[in-house]
């Protein structure tokens, strides 16, 4: 196999980073601060094999000899990060987690502005009383700050802090940034707007209560002059789709546009409440800060301490939380930078009122049960709807799935979305199950996968749940009852419970209703009595599989006993069922093929006469 040719730049930082990490104090700072952590060495371009560990110092030297040019670690503290399994529960990794540090990345594009958002989050900490955090240069032109986990309270709301990671974290530097905004707002120079005038940078009206720029709308109205038909519909700015009338196919004529302004995040409308937004055109700050919310994630490495940067070859070197105003890049040259400690030695709880001001803010500046509705094309579509679903109509398998899952939730949701969407379940009700079932699992599924999920479901028609066994053995939930044996599906399960407990408000198709009327007997065209059976109601839906066994005796009415329903459902306008029997209420059979039975027919006297079932086909 050829081998792949390496670059010049290559070459050149794989030789720098060879003499550098030779040094005996970068070698011992990095395994230090490696220490009960994940790490990752990369080799230029690619990174190794993941979990990893320093077990000794001169690990660092003998990864740099085998081509290792900087190293990755996370911010997460580990019991032992090497049982960290790929893909493995949130209940796993708490029990492997024994805290987090939070570390603030700071990757602006402009260097100078760089070393002012530092500045500002530095000032915000020291508002909030946290003086011991630790600072360093990225290596390219942004910074990074640490809270060390000593900061924090082990136990918040009668819950393990270490288990909050990475919404509690995250919690935190959405209240920094926010906070160092408006500190780096106050503190910009004179000429900064006509400094970025001719920049491409983000820039827009601002939504007051989050200071994110706002999404620009309009309302426009559509109208056919040939058909004097129309519509209203929300367009982004800037839209140019062409939307046709239904009936002539001609171009819509837009007319009368509103302009508004949206931030989704705070789910606000100038149109509701315009004060909420600025009343000119801003720099997006937080573009100019370069405040990487990503980095606040499990398992995501970060540049360690006196590790080089590729594409600089320069140190990530510590720096003076005092001094980064005064911080230049050639000070972070290998062979000028002096080895200093990264993780300041703080005191216990000394965040604490920097994380009681931050979940305050997030209580008032971000709805708590807000959801931004799903929505498409088919959200609302329904091919069968039962009435009073209770939930012991629900088949075994779906009750357990109900009661809260640990393993499997995603499968459980599929299960449960697709049932609540086959028995034509009102979506808002839907929502509301699903939403609530989440919270009973040992470890609930997260707000935007759930709602994900939804939005994929809402852009196709209503697909049937997994049929009964397999899936449902897999999740550990499948314990049948006597009713499992004639169904495929719990939808059918869900149906014939449904139709059962229903069943009182049957009348018969003119079964039981004209028995009585009749005192029970009633002539055929022949002048025979017959006995009338108990019949099926005008509103009843067969299902798959089902064979009927009590109808009315009435010849080419009704059902036949015997008959076995291959395919079913119900639809919106009236069918005809087998050879021209017409049933009320919107049922469809689309196909009923009688099996060749025999049915038995009363007769006078008490006799009876064996006849064969009819075969439409014939």
């Amino acid at each position: 196999m050829e081998k792949k040719e390496i670059s010049e730049k290559e070459k050149r930082v794989r030789g720098i980073a060879e003499i550098y990490y030779a040094r005996k104090d970068v070698q011992n700072a990095l395994y230090e601060f490696a220490k009960n952590r994940e790490i990752s060495p990369r080799y230029f371009e690619g990174f190794g094999k993941r979990p990893d560990i320093l077990q000794y110092p001169n690990d660092v030297f003998a990864l740099a000899r085998n081509g290792a040019t900087s190293f990755h670690c996370s911010e997460e503290i580990w019991s032992d990060p090497l049982r960290i399994e790929t893909g493995m529960n949130e209940k796993k990794a708490n029990e492997l987690r024994t805290g987090w540090d939070i570390l603030i990345d700071i990757d602006c594009k402009w260097f100078e502005y760089s070393k002012r958002a530092g500045q500002a989050i530095v000032n915000i900490l020291k508002r909030y009383d946290v003086e011991c955090v630790g600072v360093k240069f990225s290596g390219s032109k942004g910074f990074h700050i640490i809270i060390p986990w000593k900061a924090f309270i082990p136990e918040l709301a009668e819950r393990k802090t270490k288990d909050l990671f990475p919404d509690l974290a995250r919690t935190v530097v959405n209240f920094i940034r926010v906070e160092a905004e408006k500190e780096m707002k106050a503190n910009l120079p004179a000429d900064f707007y006509s400094q970025f005038k001719d920049i491409d940078i983000k820039k827009g009206v601002k939504c007051n209560n989050c200071s994110e720029i706002a999404k620009s709308f309009e309302r426009v109205e559509l109208f056919c002059n040939n058909c004097y038909i129309g519509e209203e519909r929300r367009l982004e700015v800037g839209d140019t789709t062409e939307f046709k009338c239904p009936g002539c196919r001609r171009a819509f004529f837009r007319k009368n546009v509103e302009p508004f302004y949206e931030c989704e995040k705070c789910n606000i409308t100038s149109k509701t409440n315009p004060g909420n937004f600025s009343s000119s055109v801003e720099i997006d700050l937080f573009e100019l800060m370069g405040l990487d919310l990503v980095l606040v994630s499990s398992r995501h490495l970060f540049r360690m301490p006196y590790s080089l940067h590729e594409k600089t070859a320069l140190s990530s070197i510590v720096i003076d939380k005092d001094k980064i105003m005064d911080f230049e890049m050639r000070d972070a040259r290998p062979e000028n930078m002096t080895v200093q400690n990264f993780m300041p030695d703080a005191k216990v709880n000394e965040a604490g009122k920097l994380l009681i001001s931050a979940l305050d803010w997030e209580s008032e500046h971000k709805p708590k049960d807000f959801i931004k509705k799903s929505q498409g094309k088919f959200s609302e579509y329904k091919e069968l709807e039962l009435h009073d679903v209770k939930d012991a109509q629900f088949p075994p398998c779906v009750k357990k799935i109900l009661e809260g899952l640990g393993d499997g939730k995603k499968r459980g949701l599929f299960a449960l979305l697709h049932l609540y969407r086959s028995i034509g379940m009102e979506k808002n009700e839907m929502e509301k199950r699903l939403y609530f079932w989440n919270e009973k699992n040992d470890i609930p599924l997260k707000t935007g996968y759930i709602k994900s999920q939804l939005d994929w479901a809402y852009k196709r028609k209503p697909l049937m749940p997994p049929n009964c066994k397999e899936f449902y053995s897999g999740l550990g939930v499948c314990s049948p009852d006597n009713y499992c044996g004639y169904i495929k599906n719990p939808v059918n399960y869900v149906a014939k419970k449904n139709f059962s407990a229903n069943k009182k408000d049957w009348t018969g198709p003119d079964g039981a209703s004209q028995a009585k009327q009749n005192d029970g007997k009633s002539k055929n065209k022949k002048g025979k009595k017959i006995k009338y059976g108990i019949g099926k109601p005008d509103n009843y839906v067969p299902l798959a599989g089902e064979t009927i066994e009590k109808v009315g005796g009435r010849e080419k009415e009704g059902f036949m006993a015997g008959e076995k329903v291959e395919k079913a459902g119900a639809g919106k306008k009236r069918q005809k069922y087998g050879d021209g029997v017409a049933l009320g209420h919107g049922i469809v059979i689309e196909k009923l093929k009688r099996k060749v039975k025999k049915v038995e027919k009363g007769k006078e006297g008490g006799k009876k006469e064996k006849v064969e079932g009819d075969n439409p086909s014939q």
